[in-house]
């Protein structure tokens, strides 16, 4: 996973070495935003499977938002061509604060 990554819609993300317990770390720039503020570089932390003879790892990773009251969950999983290019399929969720627990039912997207 280690390397930049960039997706269709704009966003991409910087994503360092895996250390030997198998998290790492890194940022997101999102290109797409509910929201009026600056986007800023937002930090990231996941883990991904042990790398070893699977070819095509999974992983999850969460987005601390600095812009935003917001926080998303990502999980995916890294898939190589036979030409070797490879290629992040994920899924998110993304929660933002609301003021009370009846509110809770708009707060997750």
């Amino acid at each position: 996973l280690q390397g930049l990554w960039r997706n269709e819609l704009g966003s991409s993300m910087i994503v360092l070495a895996l250390n030997t317990a198998g998290t790492f770390s890194g940022s997101y720039r999102t290109a797409v935003a509910a929201t009026n503020k600056q986007i800023l570089v937002s930090p990231l932390q996941g883990a991904q499977q042990h790398p070893s003879a699977k070819r095509h790892p999974t992983f999850g990773f969460t987005v601390q938002w600095r812009f935003s009251d917001s926080t998303t969950a990502f999980v995916g999983q890294c898939f190589v061509d036979h030409h070797g290019k490879e290629t992040l399929e994920t899924t998110w969720l993304l929660r933002e604060e609301v003021l009370s627990h009846k509110d809770t039912w708009k707060a997750t997207r």
